[in-house]
């Protein structure tokens, strides 16, 4: 869903930025002991009084591109999210995610006295599955809409944190350039427009829950042609392959007894794409509000429900930084549209040691589509696994 707000890690420095502290970055590579981390769902689904003076997510709108990829300020928290499998003339895989979310400190737009105040803090998280020599990398950072150090605009789009960033390199917002380093690695890439937008659930509008404004706005680009430059530890890989982006905003995505996702960004061999989330809620089970889209090499999107969709997990994985158990493998399955995926990591150690920990990380598909063999890449994320209960924090 990318309802996916992991943006509630910048909840972290919410305080110091209030009172006037200095930006934040930070670097994380991964540690060998648990640490402390957020929990998902309580940013995510708020509070009370937590919408005040925000935009709601409420029904249908119209989009407009290229205007609707550049920032919604009206809103709570938005993220802007690049996802893509990448590889080398000679064979060596790479997976990467960037993302760069906006936090809302206060509704409105009234001018600070001090121009090291803002209303909204941006966070970064950038990783790369070098797939090739089994190594996973992830970095976090922080800062603030101030002295220029973080902000999005819409003409021409541009948005940054510092020197991470995605900007148009033409008239609109495609192509685009992505440029971001960190952990002893970087990425320097060029993504084209590919297929047209998709508008996820009601003509854009995803619902997470039966309370209104439990949804988002949420559109993707699901395959876009990418060429560029990955760096590790100071060698430089020219590498080329497919991204997908997902972009949205809200204010209040989850519901109150939503505890996190299973989220899949799959790139089909036959031309076509599915997006699926499946919404889990406190006692284990999956919420009805579960749901995706499949868009077909040729013709219109299919909209997915919980109820067509079959998930099972075939394995799992623990973490060595604390013991969180993830699902590791699975079978995903949509009989009406005679899909049936088997889906594995393509390595099994993608979690993010963050402010928020959570796995997301490129994985390998075959299986069959209205009879017909067929492979894939995509990405997956995991989230709400590796909470910590409040009175630990």
């Amino acid at each position: 869903m990318r309802g996916r707000g992991l943006v509630i890690g910048v909840a972290v420095v919410l305080a110091g930025l209030a009172a006037g502290a200095v930006w934040v970055t930070r670097d994380v590579a991964p540690a060998p002991s648990a640490r402390p981390t957020l929990k998902v769902a309580e940013a995510l689904g708020g509070g009370e009084g937590g919408e005040t003076g925000y935009t709601r997510a409420l029904e249908p709108r119209e989009f407009h591109f290229p205007e609707d990829h550049g920032p919604h300020p009206g809103f709570r928290t938005e993220w802007w999210y690049w996802t893509g499998n990448l590889s080398t003339a000679d064979g060596h895989d790479f997976g990467y995610q960037l993302t760069l979310f906006r936090s809302a400190l206060a509704p409105g737009d009234a001018p600070r006295e001090s121009a090291w105040g803002t209303r909204h803090v941006y966070m970064g998280h950038l990783a790369l599955s070098d797939i090739g020599s089994g190594r996973f990398h992830a970095t976090e950072r922080f800062t603030r809409d101030a002295l220029g150090l973080a902000g999005a605009r819409t003409e021409p789009f541009r948005v940054w944190l510092e020197d991470w960033s995605a900007e148009a390199l033409a008239d609109g917002a495609l192509p685009m350039k992505l440029t971001a380093q960190g952990d002893g690695v970087s990425l320097s890439l060029v993504l084209e427009a590919g297929k047209p937008p998709v508008l996820q659930g009601d003509r854009g509008l995803a619902r997470k829950g039966a309370a209104p404004g439990n949804a988002s706005y949420y559109y993707s680009l699901t395959r876009m042609p990418s060429r560029g430059q990955v760096t590790v530890d100071g060698r430089v890989h020219e590498v080329t392959g497919q991204s997908w982006m997902d972009r949205e905003w809200s204010t209040r995505p989850l519901g109150e007894n939503q505890v996190g996702w299973d989220w899949f960004a799959l790139q089909l061999s036959d031309g076509g794409e599915l997006m699926y989330y499946q919404l889990r809620q406190k006692d284990g089970s999956v919420d009805p509000f579960s749901a995706g889209m499949l868009i077909p090499a040729r013709g219109e999107p299919v909209r997915i429900s919980r109820d067509d969709v079959r998930l099972e997990v075939s394995d799992t994985w623990k973490s060595p930084r604390g013991g969180t158990v993830y699902p590791a493998r699975w079978r995903l399955s949509i009989p009406s549209q005679r899909l049936e995926l088997n889906i594995t990591p393509a390595l099994a150690d993608q979690e993010l040691p963050v402010s928020v920990r959570y796995w997301e990380g490129s994985v390998r598909l075959s299986g069959t589509h209205e009879g017909q063999p067929l492979q894939g890449r995509g990405y997956v994320e995991l989230t709400g696994y590796g909470d910590t209960p409040a009175r630990e924090r």
